[in-house]
C-alpha cells in the first residue's frame, strides 16, 4: 500500500489534503515558535506555572483560602492549563489573517486552516503541559478518579468552542481593528468570570444557573473531575457542549459569509 507522501496531491481526498496542510502549518508554527528559544518546550509550561504559583501563594499563604479544593495547586492547574489553550488560541486568532496576509492570498488551501492551525498548535502545547499537572498531583497526593475518562470529552468540547470563537473573531478583526483590543479585555474579564481560581460550588447558589452559560464552566468541570469528582456537574457540561456547538456553527457561518470580503481587505 502506498504511503500518503507517495500519493499525488490530485489523488488525495479533500479531507486528506486538508489534514495534511493543517498539520504542515501547525508543525511550522511550533518549530518557528521554539527554534530560537533556549528553553523551548519549557516556555509552554512556565507561564501557567508562574500564574498558578502566584495564586497559590496569595490564597494559601497570604489569605485564609475559602475557595477550591485541596490540594489547591492541582485544583488551579486543572483549569489554568486549558485556560491557557483557550486564551492563547483566541488571542492569536485576532491576527490570523493580518499576520499571514500575503501567504493567504497566494494559496488556495481552505482559509479555515489559518484559524484551526492556531487551535491545534495551542492544543498541542496544552497536551505537552499535562505532565506538570500529573507531577503536582503525585507530589501532593491527589487521587485520580474514574472520572478521568471524561478528559478526552473535555478536550473535544474545548476544541469546538475555541475553533468556533476563533472563526468568529478572525475575519471580524480584519474589518474592525479595535476588536483586537476588545477581545483582550473580554478575555481578561472571562478569566475571573470563569471557575479557574475558584470552583462553581464556591459561587452563591443564585449564580449557579447563570454560571452554566459560560461554556468554559462545564469544560473545566470535566477536567477537574479527574481529581475532584465532586466538581463534575453534568448540567453545566451539557450547556457547555451545546454552546460550543453553537459557537462552532456561528463561526463557520460568519467565516463563509465574510471570506471574500476578507481576501479583498487584506
Amino acid at each position: 500500500m502506498s504511503s500518503y507522501a507517495q500519493v499525488r496531491p490530485e489523488q488525495r481526498t479533500p479531507l486528506a489534503r486538508y489534514r495534511h496542510s493543517l498539520w504542515l502549518l501547525t508543525e511550522r508554527d511550533l518549530r518557528v515558535r521554539y527554534s530560537t528559544s533556549a528553553l523551548g518546550y519549557f516556555w509552554s509550561i512556565l507561564d501557567p506555572l508562574v500564574m498558578a504559583g502566584i495564586y497559590w501563594f496569595v490564597f494559601t499563604q497570604v489569605f485564609d483560602r475559602s475557595v477550591g479544593d485541596t490540594p489547591y495547586i492541582v485544583f488551579l492547574l486543572a483549569a489554568l492549563l486549558p485556560w491557557m489553550w483557550f486564551n492563547g488560541a483566541v488571542s492569536d486568532c485576532t491576527r490570523a489573517f493580518l499576520r499571514e496576509a500575503k501567504l493567504i492570498r497566494s494559496t488556495r488551501i481552505p482559509r479555515t486552516i489559518w484559524v484551526n492551525r492556531l487551535v491545534l498548535s495551542k492544543g498541542i502545547e496544552f497536551l505537552a503541559s499535562l505532565p506538570v499537572l500529573v507531577l503536582f498531583a503525585v507530589v501532593y497526593g491527589a487521587e485520580l478518579s474514574i472520572d478521568a475518562l471524561f478528559f478526552p470529552l473535555a478536550i473535544v468540547i474545548q476544541a469546538m468552542l475555541t475553533a468556533g470563537v476563533g472563526l468568529l473573531v478572525a475575519p471580524l478583526v480584519v474589518f474592525f481593528r479595535d476588536l483586537e483590543r476588545a477581545v483582550k479585555l473580554i478575555l481578561r474579564f472571562l478569566f475571573y468570570a470563569s471557575p479557574i481560581i475558584y470552583g462553581t460550588t464556591d459561587l452563591p447558589p443564585e449564580l449557579h444557573f447563570w454560571a452554566a452559560f459560560n461554556p468554559l464552566t462545564g469544560i473545566f468541570s470535566l477536567y477537574r473531575s479527574a481529581f475532584f469528582p465532586e466538581q463534575l456537574d453534568w448540567f453545566t457540561v451539557v450547556i457547555s457542549a451545546v454552546m460550543s456547538f453553537v459557537f462552532l456553527g456561528l463561526g463557520l457561518l460568519v467565516f463563509r459569509r465574510t471570506e471574500r470580503a476578507v481576501l479583498k481587505e487584506i
